[in-house]
């Protein structure tokens, strides 16, 4: 178990791939709006919200970062966009929401309304995060570098 309090974002690197983890934080509700119609996700503090970047570097973890915090402080919606969308080809950065989300290189990335599947890299294929009471739990994970950093704008 990796501690993480809300005030910190975890960061899991991979030679082609980035994740970033957040607590939620706060009971609160989240808005998914897809296709077919707008899903209300109502969490609780230990659950998570998770980034996957197609790319490394600090380009990719700053838009990680500004992804959770317009979804997490801004209360942005999470968009779920149709499958054969042109828009799926170009995104850099999708996000689920959960307890537990399993990362997949098999679907379409920002297609799936399913909170618990997240869009990632062939190298995180398989992988499973998951939201523990004062942490998370990286399953299938080991072999990456994992960070912390603050997740406060001033």
């Amino acid at each position: 178990m990796i501690p993480l309090r809300s005030n910190e974002m975890l960061l899991v690197h991979g030679t082609s791939g980035t994740l970033a983890v957040v607590k939620v934080g706060a009971q609160r509700q989240f808005f998914v709006d897809a296709p077919e119609g707008e899903i209300v996700l109502a969490m609780g503090p230990e659950e998570l919200l998770v980034a996957s970047g197609f790319g490394t570097g600090d380009r990719i973890v700053n838009g990680l970062r500004c992804v959770l915090y317009m979804i997490r402080e801004v209360n942005s919606p999470l968009i779920v966009l149709p499958k054969n969308h042109p828009a799926t080809a170009r995104l850099k950065i999708v996000l689920s929401a959960g307890k537990r989300i399993v990362l997949s290189c098999d679907i379409t990335p920002g297609t799936h309304p399913e909170q618990h599947l997240l869009c990632g890299m062939e190298e995180f294929d398989g992988a499973e995060i998951l939201g523990v009471e004062g942490g998370v739990e990286l399953k299938r994970l080991e072999w990456t570098k994992c960070e912390k950093r603050g997740f406060v704008f001033v």
